[in-house]
């Protein structure tokens, strides 16, 4: 059949006022078919409370998916699907107004359901009732963790797959429209990705259908989890730890454009077997620029910000399946080539961790430094006395908070030294389980401080890096509420909110920052990380040098 032949049919049509329908590609297809499936789980009476095998669903609707070539055969097959899951009554209680309820509708985006490219209007108008009638009550698959929380997610309920084959489409397709969906309906900073939601579940259909390798379909499963930018959000399978590996270097890096400055010793001896210092600068690994390496790979690097990213990049970078690595570094401003040793975890962490540990147990949490300025290391202020800290640094002309390391020290009893009056310092975000992907603010706000005469009348200066996450930033907002606080430093990790771990498949573990945490006045710390009054962005040379560059910038400026 020639293209003159096919011309003149089209146009006979055409004048006849017959219209083909347009075919419908498959990556188009199975993205209606998440889409469908996700929203009958979690807002169908019938599916939400547990009464079908809703995995068995999805793989027997497949293949008639596939068969239908274009919006009428389609719409027809989820017509008759969502027909066979019974009736759905009229719901009194979902129209009623919830005058009380303050609700942020970022994430909240059902306009697909009226999609007239993929979907008849009678498929829409049982869509769009179901919606409006939809499950209320205790939920099967999505409900508020206990004890996790107010907000949290618990996922239950869902077949693991213990016996999961990477060969298997079903399978696949099924770990790529739990995951999407759960983030979908229940991920409270879903409005802040980079890319649009639905964009990435277009990208990743033809990822999840067609892997060419079972690390390929690992990568895939990694990459769709790391594009919801979460610093919270993470994932490790075989596959993964295959492709990246096992082995580590001794020791701790910051990242830099040019360069990676080994900043800690993780294990003294197998550090001097290699005469690997603090201080040294890598520029290459395997003869690669380390800038080059970081760029390839940070699709696959957790973070909510390029900042988080580079701190979590040294397992993407210097990690490998063998146990040598070949470097080019800068130490004394000579550049050097050599290849140092890998090791497995176990011979990292061992006997000289312990003593390292008893070592920073050790360290003082607080001391006064020259001209009347106190310094507070917060990581090691668990179990101590505050009230008799701060009758010691009562007199101080500023006190120094650095929260740059992990701890889960309460700072309440503090703020209350340099908070007056009581101030609000967070709102909360939750989802309404009830309206799946809704969103509402908490009505109350918390305060913190005490309304009696203000404590402590010097300067407070809190110290904030990219080390800072989820409840370091949290203790940060809390701090910032002091009548005198400046923050200084660069910018932090901007995950705040409890946690939701769950399952994807095949006992494959993640997890999503599952409740909103905002500044009282509805900043967002999510991605941007906290509020800082005075940036300080460290260098490679200074890092190099040993200097902390924050520290002195806060001294400098508690000085003034």
């Amino acid at each position: 059949m020639n293209k003159l032949f096919l011309s003149l049919l089209t146009a006979f049509f055409c004048a006849s006022g017959v219209i083909a329908q347009e075919l419908l590609d498959e990556t188009e297809k199975l993205a209606s078919t998440a889409r469908i499936w996700g929203f009958l789980k979690y807002y169908h009476p019938n599916v939400a409370d547990g009464a079908y095998h809703w995995d068995e669903e999805l793989f027997d609707i497949l293949p008639k998916v596939k068969q239908a070539t274009d919006k009428e055969a389609l719409s027809r097959v989820y017509l008759d699907w969502i027909e066979n899951l019974g009736m759905v009554n009229p719901c009194k209680s979902c129209k009623t107004n919830k005058d009380d309820v303050v609700y942020f509708d970022e994430n909240f985006d059902l306009s697909w359901l009226n999609d007239k490219q993929l979907f008849t209007a009678a498929l829409s108008e049982k869509l769009r009732y179901i919606e409006e009638n939809r499950h209320l009550g205790g939920k099967y698959y999505a409900k508020p963790r206990e004890g996790a929380g107010e907000g949290a997610l618990a996922v239950e309920n869902e077949i693991d797959y213990e016996d999961f084959d990477w060969n298997n489409e079903n399978l696949r397709l099924l770990s790529l429209f739990r995951y999407w969906n759960i983030v979908e309906y229940f991920f409270p900073y879903k409005y802040q990705m980079d890319t649009d939601w639905d964009d990435t579940l277009s990208e990743m259909i033809p990822r999840f259908l067609n892997p060419e390798s079972e690390q390929d379909f690992s990568l895939a499963m990694l990459e769709l989890v790391i594009s919801i930018d979460d610093s919270h959000a993470n994932l490790f399978t075989k596959g993964t730890l295959k492709y990246f590996g096992r082995y580590y270097p001794p020791f701790g890096i910051k990242l830099f454009d040019d360069g990676a400055v080994v900043t800690e010793i993780l294990n003294d001896s197998l550090a001097k077997l290699d005469d690997i210092k603090i201080g040294d600068i890598i520029t290459k690994v395997s003869n690669r620029n380390i800038g080059d390496v970081f760029e390839e790979r940070k699709k696959y690097i957790a973070g909510s910000n390029i900042s988080r990213k580079r701190f979590n990049a040294k397992y993407y970078i210097f990690n490998g399946s063998n146990d040598s690595l070949d470097i080019t570094y800068i130490r004394n401003g000579e550049k050097q080539e050599k290849t140092i040793k890998r090791h497995l975890k176990k011979d990292i962490w061992g006997a000289e961790q312990d003593e390292e540990v008893k070592n920073e147990i050790e360290k003082e949490a607080y001391k006064i430094l020259d001209e009347n300025i106190a310094y507070v290391d917060a990581s090691l202020l668990k179990g101590i006395d505050i009230k008799e800290m701060m009758g010691v640094l009562q007199d101080t002309k500023a006190i120094i908070i650095d929260v740059r390391k992990s701890s889960s020290a309460s700072l309440y009893d503090l703020v209350n030294y340099i908070t007056s009056p009581k101030k609000e310092y967070y709102k909360v975000l939750l989802p309404d389980f009830d309206y799946p992907g809704r969103f509402f603010w908490l009505e109350e706000l918390n305060k913190v401080g005490s309304d009696k005469k203000l404590r402590y009348q010097g300067k407070v200066v809190v110290l904030v890096n990219e080390r800072c996450q989820s409840g370091c930033e949290f203790r940060v907002m809390c701090l910032q509420t002091g009548n005198n606080t400046t923050t200084i430093g660069s910018q932090t990790s901007g995950a705040g909110g409890n946690v939701s771990r769950f399952n994807i498949v095949s006992g494959v573990e993640t997890q999503i920052t599952g409740v909103g945490i905002f500044y009282a006045d509805g900043t967002e710390a999510q991605r941007n990380g906290v509020k800082i009054d005075i940036e300080v962005e460290p260098t490679l040379r200074g890092v190099a040098h040993g200097e902390d560059e924050i520290l002195e910038q806060a001294i400098e400026f508690a000085k003034q």
